[in-house]
This record gives C-alpha cells, sequence and structure tokens, in this order.
C-alpha cells in the first residue's frame, strides 16, 4: 500500500479489489466549532457508480470527500473503502524538491512494485526455489493493476490534458494551472478502483474538458466528484448526492442524473414550501379563532328581554370556555416544518421591449478591444459574448458600461437607460460592514433608499450570510451580494462578466430561468459550457485577439 502525505495535493492508498472494490461510509458526523455541518450521512458507492456530490458553498463537500478518502477523520461514523483509491485535491502545495517524476513514481508505485515482485518470483523459479505461490500472487496483482501499460497511461493522460511530461522537471517551476494538470493526469493514468476528485476541471482548456470527461466515462472503477462545472455533472454523474439544507436536515441522494437531481430537487422543495405554508396557514386560523372567541367575549352578549339569569350565566360561561379551547388551541400547534431557504428570483423590470438602451458602432480599444464592434441594443435583448482570452470581452463590457473609454469608434445610451454591470472583480465596499449594510449604502449612493426590494427578496443570502462581515464571506456570497446590487438597481440593460463564478449548480439553474424571464436586455460573457448550451438560442458576438484583417 502506498499512502502520499495528506499535505500533498494527490493521495494514492490501498489494493486493486476489481469488481469488489467499494466505498461506505455510515453515520458520518462532523461538526467544527460545535456547529454540525455533516449529520446523518450514510453512502454506499460501488464499482461502475459515479457519484456527484453537491451542494452551495460551506457545505462540506470538500470536507467529505476528504473524509471518504481517509485525510481526515469525521466527529463520529465509520468508512469502508476496499480496493485502490486516488484523490485529487484543489489546493496546490507542493515541495520544491519534488520533480513531475517524482508524482508519477508515487502514482505507478504499486504497478512497479508489482512486477518487481513478478520477477523476482520468477528468476527464483528458475534457480529451483519454490516460489509459485507467490509468482501467481503477484501475476494476479500485476494483471489487476494492468502494471505493463501504467506508464504509457500515464503519459496519454499527461498529453491528453496538455501537462508537462519531462520527469526532470521541480513541480515548484510549474505554473498552479500546469502543476494541478499534472497531478490529475497522474491519477487518471494510474487508473484507482476508487477515483475522488475536487473540482477537477480547474485550470483545463477545452481539449482538456473533452479528454477530461471521456475518461471519467471510461473509468472502470468508482467515481466520486465534486464540481461546479454542470456541463461535466451532466455528462458524467450518474448519482447526486446533495447536501443542501432539507426539511428533516439529512442529504438526500438522487438518482437519473443531472435531470434526475434537478427534477427530485424541485419536486423535494415543492413539498417542503407546502407543508410550510399549510403549518403557516393553519397556525394563522387558530391566531383569527382565538381574535375573534375574545371579540365575543370582551364585546359581550346581550340577551333578549325576559331572558332568565341562568340562561345569561350560561351563555356567558360558554363564551369563555370557546376563548380557553381556541387558546389551548394555538397553544398546542407547533409549526414543526422549518422555514425553506430562499427561492433565488428577480424583480419585475419595467423595461419596454424594443425601448432604445445602446447604440455601438466600430468600438475599439487600442491594445486591448482589436476587433472594431458595432451593435444596438433593445429592451428584451439578449447577446452572447464569446471568444478566447485576450478577445476583449470584459473591455467590451466596460465600455459599454460607460467604465472606460474607447481608442475610437461611438457608444450612443439611450437618455434614460440605466445599465448595470457585474464584473468579475468586486465592488467597492467596507469589507468590515455586514452585508445587508453594504446592500444599503450601495442603495443610498443610488438614491433609492426605501425605495427598493430588500436583500432579502432576491433569494441570494440568508440572514446569517446577511449579517456576516464582508472581509469573512466566501467568494460565493460576495459574488450573490454584487449580483443583488446590480438587480437594485433596476437596469434596462444588464451586462453579466462571467456570471457562473463562484454560484453552486442549482442557483444558476434558478439564474438561468430568471435570465429567460426578465424583460431587461441582457449581454452575458461566459465561458460556462452548459450556461452556453442553455442559451444557445441567444444571438452571438464572437470576439478574436488579433484583427481578422
Amino acid at each position: 500500500m502506498l499512502i502520499s502525505p495528506s499535505a500533498q495535493s494527490c493521495v494514492w492508498t490501498g489494493t486493486p479489489a476489481g469488481p469488489a472494490a467499494h466505498l461506505r461510509a455510515e453515520g458520518i458526523h462532523v461538526a467544527p466549532g460545535g456547529e454540525p455541518l455533516l449529520s446523518g450521512l450514510d453512502i454506499t458507492v460501488s464499482r461502475g457508480d459515479r457519484l456527484a456530490i453537491v451542494g452551495e458553498n460551506g457545505r462540506g463537500k470538500t470536507t467529505l470527500l476528504h473524509i471518504l478518502a481517509g485525510v481526515r477523520a469525521p466527529e463520529s461514523g465509520d468508512v469502508t473503502r476496499v480496493g485502490s483509491l486516488a484523490l485529487v485535491k484543489q489546493d496546490m502545495a507542493t515541495n520544491e524538491d519534488r520533480t513531475v517524476g517524482d508524482l508519477i513514481a508515487e502514482a505507478t508505485a504499486p504497478a512497479t512494485a508489482a512486477l518487481g515482485a513478478l520477477d523476482a518470483a520468477a528468476q527464483a523459479m528458475a534457480q529451483g526455489v519454490d516460489a509459485s505461490d507467490a509468482y501467481t500472487h503477484a501475476l494476479e496483482t500485476a494483471t489487476a493493476l494492468d502494471a505493463w501499460d501504467a506508464e504509457r497511461r500515464v503519459d496519454i493522460a499527461l498529453a491528453g490534458l496538455d501537462a508537462c511530461s519531462d520527469r526532470g522537471r521541480p513541480l515548484a517551476t510549474l505554473s498552479v494551472g500546469q502543476r494541478y494538470r499534472v497531478r490529475l493526469a497522474v491519477a487518471l493514468g494510474s487508473a484507482p478502483d476508487m477515483l475522488l476528485l475536487d473540482e477537477p476541471t480547474n485550470h483545463l482548456d477545452a481539449g482538456g474538458l473533452t479528454f477530461l470527461t471521456q475518461r471519467l466515462l471510461d473509468h472502470a472503477g468508482l467515481l466520486v466528484l465534486v464540481s461546479h462545472d454542470r456541463a461535466l455533472l451532466r455528462d458524467v454523474a450518474t448519482t447526486f448526492l446533495d447536501l443542501d439544507p432539507t426539511r428533516d436536515g439529512l442529504p438526500r441522494l438522487y438518482a437519473g442524473g443531472y435531470e434526475g437531481w434537478i427534477e427530485g430537487r424541485r419536486r423535494e422543495r415543492a413539498r417542503w414550501e407546502q407543508g410550510h405554508a399549510d403549518q403557516i396557514a393553519h397556525h394563522e386560523e387558530l391566531q383569527r379563532a382565538v381574535v375573534e372567541a375574545r371579540s365575543r367575549l370582551q364585546t359581550g352578549w346581550r340577551p333578549d328581554k325576559g331572558t332568565g339569569k341562568h340562561q345569561r350565566a350560561t351563555r356567558a360561561a360558554g363564551a369563555v370556555q370557546a376563548l380557553n379551547r381556541r387558546v389551548d388551541d394555538l397553544d398546542r400547534h407547533e409549526i414543526t416544518v422549518p422555514q425553506p431557504p430562499l427561492r433565488h428570483v428577480w424583480p419585475p423590470s419595467d423595461t419596454r421591449r424594443g425601448e432604445p438602451i445602446l447604440d455601438v458602432t466600430d468600438l475599439v480599444v487600442e491594445g486591448r478591444l482589436i476587433t472594431p464592434v458595432s451593435v444596438t441594443i433593445g429592451g428584451g435583448d439578449r447577446l452572447l459574448v464569446t471568444g478566447p482570452n485576450g478577445a476583449g470581452k470584459s473591455t467590451l463590457l466596460s465600455v459599454l458600461a460607460g467604465r472606460l473609454a474607447p481608442s475610437s469608434g461611438h457608444v450612443r445610451v439611450g437618455r434614460r437607460s440605466r445599465i448595470s454591470i457585474l464584473s468579475q472583480e468586486a465592488p467597492v465596499w467596507n469589507d468590515d460592514h455586514p452585508g445587508h449594510r453594504a446592500y444599503e449604502e450601495h442603495l443610498a449612493r443610488m438614491g433609492r433608499r426605501g425605495h427598493a426590494p430588500t436583500l432579502s427578496s432576491f433569494g441570494l443570502l440568508d440572514a446569517q450570510a446577511a449579517g456576516t462581515p464582508v472581509t469573512r464571506m466566501s467568494q460565493g456570497q460576495q459574488r450573490r451580494l454584487h449580483l443583488a446590487m446590480c438587480l437594485a438597481e433596476e437596469p434596462d440593460l444588464l451586462l453579466l462578466d462571467e456570471p457562473t463564478n463562484h454560484l453552486s449548480a442549482s442557483l444558476v439553474e434558478d439564474l438561468t430561468t430568471e435570465l429567460r424571464r426578465t424583460a431587461c436586455a441582457v449581454v452575458i460573457v461566459t465561458h460556462d459550457r452548459q450556461m452556453l448550451a442553455d442559451l444557445s438560442d441567444w444571438p452571438h458576438l464572437a470576439l478574436t485577439p488579433e484583427d481578422p484583417s
């Protein structure tokens, strides 16, 4: 068995088990700082399964992956691993003395050891020593590992991911992206029974994404995957473990691939919302009944003339008893279904379809946007801006937003048009202020204090996140806050630069729905493969890094 130190970005462990390989977690509980992060989690992954662990940032996806791999222990619960395992983490820590060859040697060590044992047994038998049992065992191990092909598999993966194949190259001399591709390639090439990957599409270009997707589909063992890449999840995952909040606080397992997860999640959410709404409605009904009973008692009952004292006393006592029953009913009623999480929605837009917003002619920014751009945008229009890095996509959005002056060309903005931009850089805000205060200050700068949607109305940040100082927010939470600020401006034109960055797959699904519904014009720059596919019917503007003329 080979174990790479947990501080490294790759971990290899275990011996091959073939068809018997499996991974089982039972009763996993994790509570950092006393706050439950994972609780009551049971999962079994067998050979041929491709499990995606999904959920919002901070829900424990990476923590669970590390627990399954054995590099972190839960507070309680057990994990059983049968078979060889490779884990590729997100972090890029590396020892300056380690080389690409060292990493390859670690990954292929079991195969090398099996071939060495096979040669030793063969030599012993040739010298007349009875080593038949050792030879048989070594042959079985080498066959299970396909040891003779181990180096070639690694080389194929290195080439497929455009990773460095120079065995003598120190890892410390490679960029973060290059180091990651080397680690991912050697993990793929080692062909473990259990392959665990954390955000494997980071640092990959289109060719690398295609290669990775096919290798994961061809992987004979089991796969456990953490990723925000919806295209990869859609193409590869067969089962989804969703760690987002649920009605009973337990994780949910969905079969049926990506569509099964989305539909199952939708139904789960609808049942949760309906159950909570029913209990709230019943509680309000009980409250009304108490108010009505108390009102009848306070206003008094005026008997008809001639009514006897006994009848008046009986009627008054009945009113008191009715009030007491209503109060008891209200006291006994409990709202047992917790408040469902927020649903992301956009406020209605008053932008009129076809209303002139922007007219751009022969727009050029020297050294940044070489190809002249001409485009007209009106109310309700849609536009996808695509192109390689360096083509000037973000520069174009900055010019359209009025943040950058063009070198040449003309930009005419409608007299009353409001334009908002969700850039890749966070806005200027006081990092020590909580999210809700940063939002309110943004409204004040716009002169819209008291005349704009509340932060909670967008369904982007819950009360706890909104009360967190901006400097302590995750990148995803800061991105959500920035989006809420843009929407609060009630734009006629919304410019979105890589809007899916740092957002969960489920939130991006809601975002895509709102993009299709809104009446305002939208221009999007994105490399997100699934968003490009979902919005493939939108008009495209393809930029190139050089002037084609």
